[in-house]
């Protein structure tokens, strides 16, 4: 499974095995997206609270995440 389009479809597969394979595959995805706009969004000069608004969570805890990990093109994240 490749496209997210294709991963969407066998979510709601009745076989529990692509199913859960495919929330994985979807998990993962969204993680990495979610790194490459975090990383986006530093860059550009938002602050962790406006990015933590913008994902629907506490300052705290997209901090937590992202501060400090390599960021997505390489760079260090402070």
């Amino acid at each position: 499974m490749s496209s997210a389009t294709e991963l969407a479809a066998a979510a709601g597969s009745t076989d529990p095995r692509v199913g859960l394979r495919a929330v994985l595959a979807l998990r993962r995805l969204l993680d990495r997206l979610e790194r490459v706009q975090v990383d986006n969004a530093r860059r550009q000069g938002w602050s962790w609270q406006e990015i933590a608004d913008a994902l629907e969570v506490s300052k705290q805890g997209v901090h937590k995440k992202h501060a400090g990990r390599p960021a997505v093109n390489g760079t260090r994240e402070e």
